[in-house]
């Protein structure tokens, strides 16, 4: 059995003690929080991500603690899983690694492209496997679509558009410093999918404009490529309270049309090719369930994970840095 600790039981917290629940030959056995009521399982009051979340943990099999460095330090945790706002990524993630542990890091891996490097630069050197919480190249309609462009079934790319739009999440996110704004906390997985099916663009060109932060809330991006006419993505959290949440991507291929709308319910990807649009089906639930169980997979065999890497997952980092100073430039920048 594969022991967990959960570090942070905020949002990300709620969501991965979920996923955890799912995932074969593996069990939660810590978390820690700075929240005393929280850390003994108490969630009341809090709020989940697609859905809301557990509310309370029964702590009979459980161990609480408001310390994260007391949990690194258990000897019954085997993997960690680092769910605390960003810029404490690095400082637990980093620890985890030189304590042997197997670590799982939420997305955004770090608050800079900087302290990601520094990650994987400790994972590196650690007996334990790291993996980045990108939770995307899991989800099953993006899945089929990585599938389906390495395959070439239906043509080379001629055009992509993916979108990631919602209301503005309340607490810390707020604070720009804290979580890069949604160029960094949200337009990120569509940026790290960009490079994952389509590989590193020659150039980003964005806009975009503060509104309920700081940062940057809304980001339109062109990524520049020698071959694909047009890849775009666009990402905001600023959208009125109303809103709430859409993902959503379009895919021009020679011979298909590929549109997927998180909105549509049961039939939210939809397939157009020789004059027929027909409804995909794809295993699975949700990208967080996938990546914990594929993590939990590679831990059993002592394969180190390769569906997402810390390198990849600073580069990802890299590039929205690119797409922010492109922003404050009002000029295209090369990578």
């Amino acid at each position: 059995m594969i022991r967990v600790g959960i570090i942070g039981l905020g949002m990300m917290g709620r969501c991965h003690l979920e996923g955890w629940g799912k995932a074969q030959g593996a069990e939660v056995v810590a978390v820690a929080d700075a929240d005393p009521k929280r850390a003994a399982g108490d969630l009341s009051g809090g709020w989940g991500n697609i859905d809301a979340g557990t509310e309370l943990i029964d702590m009979d099999r459980v161990t609480g603690t408001t310390d994260p460095h007391e949990l690194i330090a258990m000897a019954d945790v085997d993997v960690v899983d680092v769910c605390v706002p960003t810029p404490f990524h690095a400082e637990l993630a980093i620890a985890a690694l030189e304590a042997g542990k197997h670590v799982v890091c939420e997305k955004p891996m770090a608050r800079t492209a900087e302290d990601a490097r520094r990650i994987a630069a400790a994972a590196a050197a650690s007996p334990g496997m790291f993996m980045p919480g990108m939770c995307i190249r899991f989800w099953p309609q993006y899945k089929w679509l990585k599938d389906i462009v390495d395959s070439g079934a239906y043509g080379r790319v001629l055009g992509a558009t993916f979108k990631r739009m919602a209301s503005m999440p309340p607490g810390w996110f707020g604070d720009s410093e804290m979580s890069g704004g949604a160029a960094l906390d949200l337009h990120l997985h569509d940026t790290d999918f960009v490079q994952y099916l389509l590989g590193m663009p020659k150039a980003v060109a964005s806009c975009g404009y503060s509104k309920t932060t700081d940062g940057v809330d809304h980001i339109v991006t062109r990524y520049v490529y020698d071959d694909i006419p047009v890849v775009t993505a666009e990402g905001a959290w600023c959208m009125d309270a109303g809103y709430g949440f859409n993902m959503s991507y379009m895919v021009n291929f020679e011979n298909a049309t590929a549109d997927f709308d998180f909105s549509r319910g049961d039939e939210p990807l939809l397939l157009s090719t020789g004059g027929e649009k027909q409804v995909v089906t794809c295993e699975g639930s949700d990208g967080y369930e996938g990546e914990l169980a594929y993590f939990a997979e590679c831990i059993t065999a002592g394969t180190p994970p390769t569906i997402v890497t810390a390198e990849q997952a600073a580069e990802s980092i890299r590039i929205v840095e690119a797409e922010i100073a492109s922003i404050q430039s009002g000029a295209p920048v090369s990578l």
